[in-house]
């Protein structure tokens, strides 16, 4: 059983240091531990602090792609290196590692594949009263839309095991917490939550500016990714909502027009016409939609079945390298004497062939030194 503990990482020479120490060495249930640093365009130097630190594997981002991108390359990574159970945490220390085993126990157990931890922000003094709140209600809307229930949806500290992690799919560009509890709802993953600790803030966050940025950027990702997976519950709330709407001055032309009073109320049949035209429209798109998630979804199947056998190509091209390598010393081995025999044979072919060579130079060189003496 092999993890991996994956730390996107951005600018993180000063933090990556602690950040690796608290990691854990042993783990019941694991049988190696081993450290994945994903590089995202740092100018500080933090691939050359991973390399002095004994970082495992570094992959390297040539510019900076955000969070969500970085993580998905991790996440690919991982599952090339043969990762049975991966972990991700931050690379500003912000996760206490050694709660990694508590992280991974319920996917050990057979428990759960994807677990989230739950940093408690009740209890952290850097989060101010409005933060918390928000979060609240973030994780609220979040265990809405996914159906599961995670008290802390945009936490970071995650362990997901090879059969999740095989089925996550990051679109986003912003960050994959939300859409990940989306997807894992939507594609029945089991999923759970266990308590973490944190340690105390080393910087702010670099991924918003402010927290109306932060809210803004979430509330997108959440609706876009809602909508990609719940494509006709979106649209025909929608459609509905507008056909609702464009019925109240349709119902009002229509009272006084039974009440002989239509004149001068003609624009209300406008609006109500249009706004009845534009829900339809909308619901019609909700069956387009619907139609396109279905299709989705084979892709995804597709595109599961074609990582699972890059993967187990991948895994006989790593057992069958070494094999080869002992096959193609042990053939020269054996063919070695052999090898020698015939190196010697043509050494001294090519020296009888010389010498025979020499036989008529020495032959005319007597020549001409007898008739000298004769003279």
């Amino acid at each position: 059983m092999k993890l991996i503990v994956q730390i996107p990482c951005f600018n993180e020479a000063d933090t990556l240091a602690a950040t690796l120490a608290d990691l854990p060495n042993a783990i019941p249930g694991i049988d190696t531990i081993e450290t994945l640093i994903v590089d995202d365009g740092s100018s500080d130097g933090t691939v050359e602090v991973a390399r002095r630190l004994g970082v495992t594997h570094i992959v390297r981002h040539r510019r900076n792609r955000g969070l969500a991108k970085t993580f998905s390359t991790a996440l690919q990574a991982s599952l090339r290196l043969g990762a049975d159970v991966i972990v991700n945490t931050d690379g500003d220390n912000q996760y206490y590692g050694g709660d990694i085993p508590a992280l991974v126990a319920p996917i050990l157990d057979g428990r759960a594949d994807l677990v989230v931890g739950d940093r408690q922000t009740s209890s952290i003094d850097e989060f101010s009263p409005l933060k918390r709140l928000l979060q609240r209600l973030g994780s609220h809307a979040v265990r809405h839309f996914s159906g599961l229930d995670i008290p802390d949806a945009v936490s970071g500290f995650r362990a997901i095991s090879r059969e999740a992690a095989l089925k996550i799919n990051i679109v986003s560009n912003f960050s994959y917490t939300i859409e990940m509890l989306l997807q894992a709802g939507d594609k029945r993953i089991a999923t759970t939550s266990v308590p973490v600790r944190t340690n105390p803030k080393t910087r702010d966050s670099r991924l918003f500016r402010s927290i109306p940025h932060f809210i803004s950027r979430s509330l997108a990702t959440l609706f876009r990714i809602y909508a990609m997976y719940k494509p006709l519950r979106v649209f025909l709330a929608a459609g509905l909502a507008i056909t609702a709407i464009g019925s109240a001055p349709m119902l009002r032309f229509l009272v006084y027009a039974l009440n002989g009073d239509s004149e001068g109320h003609i624009q209300s049949l406008v609006i109500g016409s249009a706004l009845l035209t534009v829900g339809v429209l909308v619901l019609a798109l909700g069956v387009t939609a619907d139609l396109i998630r279905n299709n989705r979804i084979l892709l995804e199947q597709s595109l599961l079945a074609l990582r699972e056998m890059d993967l187990r190509l991948a895994a006989m091209e790593a057992k069958a390298t070494p094999r080869a390598q002992q096959e193609r010393l042990q053939a020269a081995l054996t063919e070695w004497p052999a090898a020698d025999k015939r190196n010697a044979n043509q050494s001294n072919e090519r020296q009888d062939r010389m010498a025979g060579d020499d036989q008529p130079a020495a032959a005319a060189a007597r020549t001409v030194s007898a008739q000298a003496k004769s003279a």
